[in-house]
């Protein structure tokens, strides 16, 4: 028999996070403890109001599902019990600590995955004036990142990417706009981003819009966030997104985040490995997609002012000591 908690934490940041959609000053995680036989897992979310989630709505379905967790539901049972989401993601990562910590293995052995001693992640510039903007990412760059995901809205696009662009002239960039762009205008601006070199564009336009994305011809990648949630989503973004961008947030935890990842790449796709606002023990769980991933944007914990104890070995641009040297 397994016992279930689970409670809120709100976790200060460092520095402001200004994305198109507004400004947060602390991550609010709800976290899920499974017990069993004297062995305890641990999963975090986050809950995203963009999908309808607060902490409330969280904590309401796993109340709901926590009798079913308890006489013995496993992953695969979650994926017909709840729908994907922050508070499935939650459970799912708890039980995959639990069966690591039944079965002494580690979540990358568990997954049959090598872990590599280190992976390289982009540091997120968030929304500011181009100076700004241009200054923070002169600094990440200094501090050793080599690959800088850049916050944008609807404003001063060509103004900051040129600023962002003169002061990281060997950085690489990928450029995420979170749904503020509309169709008028997209081929403009995104030649603007492969003429500035930019590697890859994330989500321009809002989901239920990718329409407009048939038949445009992409001086650049396109990859598929918001758009993207599970496997069901696949058949709707072929043609139009070149790459998804995978969060475990999203596809209700890492037993879908494996399966979407391997049917995307079946399908074409290339993938992007993601993250919310959120400590060290949401960034364990998705560690092992991210050897099959083209972009890893893990930052989620280095924007806090400070971590789960004890927490992922973070540099700037890079997650370290993952595998022991031999």
């Amino acid at each position: 028999m397994r016992s279930m908690r689970f409670y809120p934490e709100a976790w200060p940041l460092h520095t402001a996070f200004v994305i198109a959609r507004g400004s947060r000053t602390e991550a609010r995680v709800v976290v899920v403890e499974i017990e069993q036989r004297g062995v305890r897992g641990v999963g975090e979310c986050t809950p995203y109001p963009r999908y309808g989630e607060s902490e409330a709505s969280v904590m309401a379905q796993l109340a709901e599902a926590a009798s079913a967790v308890e006489r013995g539901a496993g992953r695969e049972q979650l994926l017909a019990l709840m729908p994907a989401g922050a508070a499935r993601n939650a459970l799912d990562s708890a039980l995959w600590d639990l069966e690591c910590r039944l079965h002494g293995q580690s979540l990358w052995q568990r997954c049959g995955v090598d872990a590599p001693r280190q992976i390289r992640m982009a540091q997120t510039v968030s929304i500011g004036t181009p100076e700004a903007m241009a200054f923070a990412a002169c600094e990440l760059a200094r501090q050793g990142a080599t690959l800088l995901k850049i916050k944008l809205d609807d404003r001063l696009i060509s103004e900051r990417l040129v600023a962002i662009r003169a002061a990281v002239p060997q950085a690489t960039l990928i450029v995420d706009a979170n749904e503020s762009w509309r169709a008028e205008g997209l081929a403009a601006r995104c030649q603007l981003l492969a003429d500035l070199g930019v590697a890859m564009l994330e989500q321009p336009l809002p989901a239920g819009e990718d329409d407009a994305l048939d038949n445009f011809i992409h001086p650049l990648p396109i990859c598929a966030d918001e758009s993207c949630h599970t496997r069901a989503d696949l058949p709707r973004l072929a043609g139009r997104y070149q790459m998804v961008n995978i969060k475990l947030d999203k596809t209700g935890g890492l037993t879908e985040a494996l399966a979407l990842a391997a049917q995307a790449r079946e399908q074409g796709f290339a993938i992007m490995l993601g993250c919310m606002l959120c400590t060290s023990r949401a960034i364990a769980a998705a560690l092992p997609l991210a050897p099959g991933a083209r972009f890893v944007d893990l930052d989620g914990p280095t924007w806090l002012a400070d971590d789960v104890e004890p927490g992922l070995a973070f540099a700037c641009g890079a997650i370290l000591n993952l595998a022991p040297e031999h």
